[in-house]
């Protein structure tokens, strides 16, 4: 296993550019998941990586070599995709170690470099088998195999798990987790779905056109988001964004939301957004809100039973507004729900740059 290092990567299209001015270390035996939505970067990133596309400027580095312009082959990375890429007139066995072969390894060590493959991944009772006999779980799981008896210095997965169904999506989640702890490796994960960034990674890295507007633990991210663009990416449902202003009253500091409904902050986020412009976004979690007996009133329009809990979507004023409430809190389609918002969870962005305060 090795470190990645990419410094001021750039990647353009004549006029076009896709990455400006990337910097990225991804530390040795680190999982590092880059996030974004699509058209952002992160699958470019990855094949610059990978070498399957050469940056327009900037150094790519592996461990302590300047690989930035070695053919893919010379890298020693290996690459799953989303689609399989699986020989079909080829058993399990014969796909995982037709690489090795490729590159001369002898027959005997190549058989034994597949065998401990499989049986990492649970595939022993499926090396005789064709592509075609095996379920999407299985045949990524061969194409993750046909990665691991390489013994690449770093893994690189772009958007893998896409085409499996929701149950296979979250039992793959797990396996990739645990065969990250496993051996060890140095992995960059590239997906458009933040829950599995967040369940997967040591570090997320979000991006958007093109840039790092983050990159942190996956706790870190949530509860600390670095900008409205993070916290209405990450978490699922995501933040509420509202439009608000501060006014000081002879009672104090007062955070009055676009809707004219108020809420007062505790001391220290007033001390905080006394110090901002008048005008401000504030973030709220659906899970700091819940119901009330007075207070803003929610005008529930959607209503998404989800077992454990229940999420309310609605208006608050001219704001669309998503509420996490107890699966045992009855509420339905047309209520006007009154809201208690927990004041200690608020996040205060500038409401012109987005940042956070």
């Amino acid at each position: 296993m090795a470190s990645i290092t990419l410094t001021n990567i750039g990647k353009s299209y004549g006029n076009l550019t896709i990455i400006d001015n990337l910097n990225l270390q991804v530390n040795e035996g680190e999982f590092v998941v880059l996030v974004g939505e699509s058209g952002c970067g992160k699958s470019t990133t990855l094949r610059m990586i990978a070498g399957l596309d050469v940056p327009t400027r900037g150094q790519v580095s592996i461990g302590n070599r300047d690989v930035t312009d070695l053919a893919p082959g010379e890298r020693n990375c290996a690459m799953v995709f989303q689609n399989y890429a699986l020989y079909p007139h080829m058993t399990v066995a014969e796909n995982m170690g037709f690489g090795l072969r490729l590159r001369g390894m002898p027959k005997s060590d190549a058989e034994k470099a597949v065998k401990e493959a499989a049986a990492t991944l649970g595939l022993t009772h499926l090396l005789e088998r064709m592509p075609k006999q095996l379920s999407g779980g299985q045949r990524q799981r061969v194409a993750i195999g046909r990665a691991i008896v390489r013994k690449p210095d770093v893994f690189l997965f772009d958007e893998p798990l896409s085409n499996l169904d929701a149950k296979l999506r979250i039992e793959m989640r797990a396996e990739i987790k645990a065969l990250h702890q496993r051996l060890g490796a140095t992995m960059v994960y590239v997906t458009h779905d933040q829950v599995e960034a967040m369940t997967l990674a040591d570090r997320v890295v979000v991006m958007d056109k093109g840039k790092i507007v983050q990159a942190a633990p996956p706790l870190e991210l949530y509860e600390k988001p670095a900008n409205t663009f993070v916290a209405g990416f990450i978490g699922s449902p995501c933040m509420n964004l509202l439009d608000a202003t501060i006014e000081v009253t002879r009672n104090g500091p007062l955070l009055r939301l676009s809707s004219g409904e108020t809420v007062v902050p505790d001391p220290v986020i007033s001390k905080r957004l006394l110090s901002c412009e008048s005008n401000l976004t504030v973030g709220i979690r659906p899970e700091a809100i819940s119901r009330g007996k007075s207070g803003p009133l929610l005008m529930v329009q959607t209503v998404e039973p989800l077992g454990s809990h229940t999420l309310a979507i609605g208006a608050l004023g001219a704001n669309k507004l998503t509420v996490h409430l107890s699966s045992q809190d009855k509420v339905k389609t047309g209520d006007v729900l009154p809201l208690q918002i927990d004041a200690k969870q608020l996040h205060a962005f500038d409401a012109s740059t987005g940042e956070a305060l």
